[in-house]
């Protein structure tokens, strides 16, 4: 078993990426991803034991970032300007689409977000979410729906599916 420095040194930049996916704002991601080390840091002997210490962190993330949105009072994502308009030939393409895809991500909510994120950036299936998320098969369904009808209404469901 490794240690939890180790772990932490590891796995931050992985950790950090996962919670800026899912919360659409880098220093609320690096906010969440500090609390829940120090959450997991004295808890380390029992984490690091698990078959994948990985995967339970980053449930942990995802729990403090749906706790942070329940604990902070509403705030205002920043989206960025509206639509980019870039030529196709332009290499910046795919950074631009990507931030258009998460400036539209960040204004579902937080749960239909958290859904979006398990789906299609860390490839989950329907249960490994609900169990994450705490909630039936079905939901995860439900809030995958209603996010994707709202992401198609935005045009950018294409974009989610490829990943970019």
């Amino acid at each position: 078993m490794q240690s939890f420095e180790q772990f932490a040194t590891e796995r931050a930049a992985t950790l950090l990426r996962y919670a800026t996916a899912l919360t659409c704002d880098p220093d609320l991601a690096q906010d969440v991803v500090q609390d829940t080390l120090l959450r997991v840091q004295p808890r380390w002997p029992r984490i690091g034991a698990m078959d994948a210490p990985l995967a339970y962190v980053k449930r942990m993330v995802t729990n403090e970032y749906l706790s942070w949105r329940r604990r902070k009072a509403v705030r205002e994502i920043s989206t960025g300007h509206g639509g980019v308009e870039v030529a196709l030939a332009d290499p910046a393409t795919d950074y631009d689409e990507r931030d258009a895809m998460l400036a539209r991500i960040a204004v579902l909510p937080p749960k239909q977000r958290a859904t979006v994120v398990l789906r299609y950036y860390d490839n989950r299936t329907d249960a490994e979410i609900a169990e994450i998320l705490g909630c039936r098969s079905g939901t995860v369904r439900s809030h995958l729906s209603h996010a994707m009808a709202a992401l198609r209404a935005n045009d950018v469901v294409t974009t989610v599916k490829e990943g970019r």
